[in-house]
């Protein structure tokens, strides 16, 4: 005969809460750990996209001493100027890049750059810190990011005469005739502010009996932390921490006054340019 199986007796299951008072520890303490922590990822974030700006413009450097050395010590022409408020270009000359930053959604601009066959990625030249998008013709925003973030300064084979404003723009046409600034103090490529870029060219008045001196024809970014990227003719690339954040308050196209507290970063970045013709 089988023996009956063993009873055991009836054990009631415990189930634990939290009480209210350790529920708020809890969360008090997450939200002190958020606090604690979300400035050091911003932090990181910004530096990550600062080194990816650097790096994009490292290689359009790169790009930029290819075609020198391909074009007898040539620099890149630098050729296309635009006119937003009739919606024309000035000049339509062979140009390192004709890419409209603020309306075009295809990379026709680029890729018919002189400086695209040294390096086909499109990536290259769009700052990772731009936020900005494209938009028509109208002002109506499209769903698309722009792909250009950065501009030739006017010192690089610019412009030869701006019929607009009736004078020459001083610039330098081949490497061996660099001499002030020097290679290391000559900027060639910059970080444009989003509101304010529009063609390839980035301009600023240089020499002092120029009517719009103490102005912002074009103005530079201030995305990375309060500063703005740029590369040198000698092939180096440097960030600038601006003294005072850049502010856009007049309409794309419009010269932008300097303020009175930005006359430092002014006279910085005018000095990165050439002030005379050689």
């Amino acid at each position: 005969m089988a023996e009956p199986l063993p009873t055991f007796p009836f054990r009631r299951s415990v189930f634990w809460a939290f009480t209210l008072i350790e529920l708020l520890v809890v969360i008090a303490i997450i939200g002190i750990l958020a606090a604690l922590l979300l400035p050091v990822m911003t932090r990181a974030k910004v530096r990550a996209q600062t080194i990816g700006c650097l790096s994009n413009l490292k290689q359009m450097q790169l790009c930029f001493h290819l075609y020198v050395l391909d074009n007898n010590d040539s620099l890149p022409p630098n050729n296309f100027v635009y006119d937003i408020i009739t919606d024309q270009p000035l000049d339509t000359g062979p140009s390192w890049c004709t890419n409209l930053a603020i309306f075009d959604t295809n990379a026709v601009g680029i890729q018919n750059g002189l400086l695209f066959q040294y390096n086909t990625a499109i990536g290259i030249y769009h700052c990772p810190a731009d936020p900005s998008s494209v938009q028509d013709h109208s002002g109506k925003l499209l769903p698309f990011p722009r792909l250009r973030s950065y501009n030739m300064s006017q010192s690089i084979n610019g412009l030869t005469y701006d019929g607009d404003i009736g004078l020459e723009i001083p610039h330098y046409a081949k490497t061996t005739a660099i001499r002030d600034p020097i290679p290391s103090s000559l900027i060639v490529f910059l970080d444009v502010h989003e509101q304010e870029i529009m063609d390839t060219e980035f301009g600023i008045p240089v020499a002092a009996d120029w009517f719009d001196q103490g102005c912002w024809w074009d103005v530079p970014a201030n995305r990375h932390g309060q500063g703005c990227n740029l590369s040198f003719a000698d092939g180096h690339v440097e960030h600038w921490k601006w003294k005072t954040p850049r502010n856009v308050t007049v309409p794309r196209g419009s010269v932008q006054p300097v303020a009175a507290n930005e006359w430092d970063d002014y006279n910085r970045l005018e000095s990165g340019f050439v002030q005379n013709f050689p």
